[in-house]
């Protein structure tokens, strides 16, 4: 089939390359325009569009779907299939209507728990104990449609939004394919999902990744797991903000945000419900680095206190 594909970050590459791996031919990619990036904030190309040129597919980069412009730039293109993954731009019902099977998305959810921008860090924030993949043939909605495919994908305890988007990333690829297959074949069947079992992924904000030591050791836990490797777990001594990359589960009591011990191992920090040993942390300007090596550069005393903050 003739397919254009729509993406934009690292995610969706893994995705355009099992379908250019594909029996199915890809036409066109859409991705979003270059962004400024970098110290000089000079203009970057995508993760998409970088691959698409390397295998010499035409890209398109409209600021927007709306105008009638980009509109009949698809259209002319006569796409069997549009195949989304993190794209970042609203497809209008005009666009959807384009392809003559219609535009499926490759959502790392199992719809309709996680709909939006943010799938990979809400499931980890709310301690699911399992994500997956969703095919689903994209509607007007956000993430409405009727689920044509869908696949699970534990969480490990150890699991960040870093590993757990690998993971996600490689199963999209395989099941994407399957989908195409199955759409050609005329083999899939549609399920609609179940409105009142629908939550919803908004776009992570950067406060949210405060650490607040009134919340639980468990809590504290999801949260820095779930921010990395963006932006990163956040929080303040004597007046730094640190960035707190690792984190385990351990005994202990004093007031939120005590440090109750300090060692080689790592800091051990007071929350509202138990404690935990932050073992990899940041400095401004430094890099990740185990907390030993952390602590020459940066001393911690036992009985220093990190500010409560707020999370969200």
């Amino acid at each position: 089939m003739k397919l254009i594909f729509a993406g934009t970050p690292s995610f969706a590459v893994q995705i355009l390359d099992a379908l250019l791996g594909s029996g199915h031919r890809v036409i066109a990619v859409l991705t979003q325009p270059d962004r400024p990036a970098g110290r000089g904030l000079g203009e970057s190309a995508s993760d998409v569009k970088k691959r698409a040129l390397e295998h010499g597919i035409a890209v398109l980069q409209p600021v927007s779907l709306r105008d009638a412009a980009s509109q009949s730039q698809v259209a002319a293109l006569e796409p069997d299939v549009m195949v989304v993954a993190a794209y970042g731009l609203i497809l209008p019902e005009r666009v959807l209507g384009i392809p003559r099977l219609g535009c499926i998305n490759v959502h790392a959810s199992l719809l309709p728990r996680w709909r939006g921008a943010a799938p990979i860090q809400r499931a980890l924030l709310a301690g699911d104990a399992r994500t997956g993949i969703s095919i689903m043939q994209m509607d007007a909605g956000l993430d409405t449609g009727p689920v044509l495919l869908q696949e699970t994908c534990a969480i490990g305890e150890d699991d960040t939004a870093g590993s757990l988007h690998d993971s996600l990333a490689r199963l999209g690829a395989e099941l994407c394919v399957r989908a195409l297959d199955g759409l050609q074949a005329g083999t899939l069947v549609a399920s609609p999902q179940s409105q009142p079992e629908a939550s919803y992924a908004p776009k992570i904000r950067k406060e949210e990744a405060r650490i607040d030591w009134r919340e639980s050791a468990v809590s504290v836990r999801r949260r820095v797991r779930a921010f990395d490797p963006t932006p990163g777990a956040t929080a303040v001594l004597r007046g730094s903000e640190l960035k707190l990359w690792s984190c385990a589960l351990v005994p202990g009591e004093g007031e939120p945000g005590e440090v109750l011990k300090v060692a080689s191992a790592g800091l051990r920090v007071a929350c509202g419900d138990g404690a935990v040993l932050v073992t990899e942390l940041q400095r401004p300007g430094g890099r990740r680095l185990r907390a030993g090596d952390f602590l020459r550069g940066f001393p911690v005393s036992e009985g220093e206190r990190f500010s409560v903050g707020t999370a969200g």
